[in-house]
């Protein structure tokens, strides 16, 4: 059974203090501004699929731990019989301890499927049968979990070209399903697939014969995203670069991508300009604009050829964001309708330039600790690196940041518990008073989340 009193110190006062603050925000509704829960499963309503399925094969968190322990990844991400994968991650949970994850689990097994004990090799077949049963209940159904989660709000990470049926659907339904407009794909000109994207948003648009034309193909697919409740947008880069390019240069790139001529370089130029774009069509209509930087993705190119991306082989860089972000924030940066939300890898940017960029400019938040960074320590380190920098308000709450549905609510409890001892750290510290930090609890579970993203 999961300590009650995880992520708090065990030096007394701070304890007691800890359980009150969280005490008050424990029961909040959850609003989750950035995930990529699949939509679709949650429109259509039918069961999750296999107890691998809902918890082992769509986290990476759970699968990469396998790997780097010599587990193929053909016999958990993409093996048919998930039964033998359950068999596998029953086997292997010990490798959990100590780490997030193996927080995550214990609350999920527990707190949503009333499993106490720890899965085990012995256990295995036991506890997936338990699941099988479970999943087959009405009340085990995705819809019926959204509201047993107390989740308020959930917005998901959608290309540019997808369809927004099922949040639609769901939204006539009573819940509060929002897409994010998340462009990537339309900007990679080096990828084989770039003219094939760029055929989908001219089937949903307008004929593309020039950069003017893409550029007006976005903006309608924006408006399309914001009639259906969006309030983000959403940017991955490896480097948060920004460069101003001429109107000249842009159509001599674009026109060369359209013939399949492009290389890195262009791409990377026409990405630094595009954040440029994405900025002020920001301050045009109003959507959030998150950015996302320092991942090397499919680091692991042998895993790259054999099964694509997200095979758990995505790996912090170093960023400048102080260089990087400069034309951007020369232009854009003292401009209050724009709202810039900046989520990085590479922690020690957090005091170093985050942390004052933040507290600086009128544009700016900073997301909470990202990916690897969403720990008990993470969460501690990023609070003790900004905080008295940025002050509280600069910062843009917490998201959970994944696929796998059922580690919702053991994702943000482990943000508000830890946050909340931290706030009693600082109160017994005389850094904050006692009232401020019940405020700052508050804040901290859910108040900033909702005005950063505008919700």
């Amino acid at each position: 059974m999961p300590n009650p009193d995880r992520c708090f110190d065990p030096e007394p006062s701070q304890r007691t203090l800890a359980r009150s603050l969280y005490q008050s925000v424990s029961s909040l509704p959850l609003i989750c501004p950035h995930g990529h829960v699949d939509v679709l499963s949650l429109a259509q309503n039918t069961r999750f699929g296999s107890p691998a399925e809902l918890l082992v094969i769509p986290d990476h968190y759970v699968f990469r731990m396998l790997y780097s322990q010599g587990v193929p990844l053909e016999n958990i991400k993409f093996n048919p019989d998930h039964r033998e994968v359950w068999r596998i991650f029953s086997t292997h949970f010990h490798l959990f301890r100590g780490t997030p994850t193996g927080l995550w689990l214990r609350d999920e097994l527990e707190s949503v499927f009333g499993i106490t004990e720890k899965p085990n090799a012995d256990n295995a077949d036991a506890l997936y049968d338990h699941l099988e049963t479970l999943l087959e209940k009405p009340e085990f159904l995705p819809q019926a979990l959204f509201k047993q989660f107390n989740i308020a709000t959930l917005c998901t990470t959608d290309a540019a070209t997808d369809s927004l049926e099922p949040h639609l659907a769901l939204q006539q339904a009573g819940f509060d399903v929002r897409p994010t407009f998340r462009p990537d794909k339309l900007l990679d000109l080096t990828s084989k697939n770039w003219l094939e994207e760029i055929r989908k948003l001219e089937a949903l648009t307008h004929p593309i014969e020039n950069f003017s034309s893409f550029i007006a193909a976005i903006q309608t697919r924006r408006e399309h995203f914001k009639a259906a409740q969006a309030t983000a947008t959403d940017h991955g880069v490896t480097h948060p670069r920004t460069k101003r390019l001429s109107r000249t240069e842009l159509e001599t790139i674009f026109s060369k991508a359209l013939h399949q001529q492009s290389y890195l370089e262009d791409m990377q130029n026409f990405t630094a300009h595009m954040l440029l774009e994405f900025a002020q069509m920001s301050i045009d209509d109003g959507l959030v604009m998150q950015l996302h930087a320092g991942s090397h993705r499919n680091h692991n190119t042998q895993l790259f050829e054999q099964f694509g991306s997200d095979a758990g082989a995505d790996i912090p860089v170093a960023v400048n964001w102080t260089n990087g972000l400069e034309t951007l924030l020369q232009e854009f940066g003292n401009e209050p309708r724009l709202r810039l939300i900046l989520f990085t890898l590479d922690e020690s940017t957090y005091s170093r330039e985050l942390a004052p960029l933040v507290g600086h400019y009128p544009a700016l938040r900073l997301g909470p600790p990202w990916w690897f960074m969403d720990s008990i320590h993470g969460i501690e380190r990023y609070l003790d690196s900004v905080v008295e920098t940025t002050g509280l308000a600069n910062l843009a709450g917490f998201n959970d940041d994944t696929r796998a549905f059922a580690s919702i609510p053991a994702r943000h409890d482990v943000w508000r518990r830890t946050t909340c001892n931290w706030l009693a750290k600082q109160t017994l510290r005389g850094i904050v008073d006692e009232a401020d930090a019940f405020e700052m609890a508050q804040d901290l579970a859910q108040n900033l989340v909702k005005d950063s993203y505008r919700l």
